[in-house]
């Protein structure tokens, strides 16, 4: 949805009625995952995409339907060898596309929620996909207020408890409930789409990889923040893709913000004076990533020193020292991509083979 979120404001501020569908469900190895969205406009402009190609040309046929009736579609899109032309995902998966008819009556809150997801304020989308509910209809929800009702108090209290949990978590996906909002029954579906903010990554080091490394974080979504205590190597200049560039001690600047499970913190300094004392505030944070760039020997130093200043065995164990994957990386551009596969791997459990040595599914579950 953030891919197409410019272009269709662009089109609702115009008063343009347009078609969107995004992907509420997959099952096995659909190419995208829930949240995925395509938006067809009424000149038949498309921007986006739900599968990377195999169904979008359907899509775009109900999209233009969705847009003349008023009347929303659940869609669903899977593999069959019946007919090697039919519409379907080669891949084998199964995924299921809710399309509806946007324009200022149909969805009044948009604009509401492109401000908060530009202002990085936690926002959630709440609709009726499916079921005996009322299709189509929304509540957007914000940590202190929500707008719009699924159709009863029940629902509405039960949707904002549990996309206020999702917004915590960054997830996004379809909850199901009674009428009157039950959790032990599934009449009504609901796709609940978080707009949490982006998560961090901290870089620590204001070297030529930071500036590799703040350039495939940004491109992997990461909110990037370059930090090293010495001011004429940490500027803007040097780092044109980081969001902000800070001048601090990295153990001081560490202290001071809020780091949460989503949050990645690589330290390239390879410096025992800013090293040391860092990793030490890292370790007692919830940073879901820790990678620490350094040789063999400096690694082994470094594991060193920290037991000196009371490390624990548990809190090393977090470490990923030294940082990356094994793939030969030379250049700095090439270390960088050997971290973001360590990042992905972390996040979502892939083995870090080669594909064609690995069995079963290709697109792990989405946490």
């Amino acid at each position: 949805m953030r891919d197409v979120l410019e272009r269709i404001l662009e089109w609702y501020d115009s008063g343009t009625t347009f078609g969107l569908a995004t992907v509420v469900h997959t099952f096995r190895s659909a190419p995208r995952q829930p949240g995925a969205a395509m938006a067809v406009s009424a000149q038949e402009e498309v921007v986006g995409s739900v599968s990377g190609g195999c169904v979008e040309g359907a899509v775009f046929e109900a999209a233009k339907e969705v847009m003349e009736t008023g009347e929303p579609s659940y869609e669903e899109f899977g593999f069959s060898d019946d007919d090697a032309f039919a519409v379907g995902l080669t891949c084998g998966g199964i995924l299921h596309v809710y399309v509806e008819r946007v324009d200022r009556r149909t969805f009044p809150e948009l604009r509401a929620v492109a401000a908060s997801v530009e202002a990085y304020e936690p926002v959630a989308v709440a609709t009726v996909v499916a079921g005996a509910g009322k299709t189509g209809a929304r509540r957007v929800i914000w940590d202190d207020r929500a707008t719009g009702s699924l159709g009863s108090p029940g629902l509405d209290y039960a949707i904002d408890d549990d996309a206020r949990g999702m917004l915590a978590q960054g997830l996004i996906g379809q909850r199901h409930y009674g009428l009157d909002g039950q959790r032990r029954m599934d009449e009504v579906s609901v796709f609940v789409q978080s707009f949490a903010p982006p998560p961090r990554m901290l870089v620590f080091g204001a070297i030529d990889f930071a500036a590799a490394v703040a350039r495939v974080g940004k491109f992997l979504g990461y909110h990037v923040t370059v930090c090293d205590a010495r001011g004429v190597f940490a500027t803007g200049k040097r780092f044109p893709d980081a969001d902000e560039v800070v001048v601090r001690w990295p153990h001081d600047y560490l202290n001071e913000i809020t780091v949460d499970e989503r949050t990645a913190i690589c330290v390239l300094t390879h410096d025992p004076k800013f090293d040391v004392p860092l990793l030490q505030v890292a370790l007692h944070t919830p940073a879901g990533y820790i990678g620490v760039m350094g040789s063999r020997r400096t690694h082994d130093d470094r594991i060193a020193r920290l037991r000196e200043v009371g490390v624990t065995e548990e809190q090393l164990a977090r470490l990923h020292s030294p940082i990356g994957l094994d793939l030969h990386a030379r250049t700095p551009e090439e270390t960088a991509v050997s971290i973001a596969a360590e990042l992905i791997q972390t996040r979502w459990g892939g083995t870090g083979q080669a594909l064609t040595k690995t069995q079963g599914r290709i697109h792990g579950p989405a946490s």
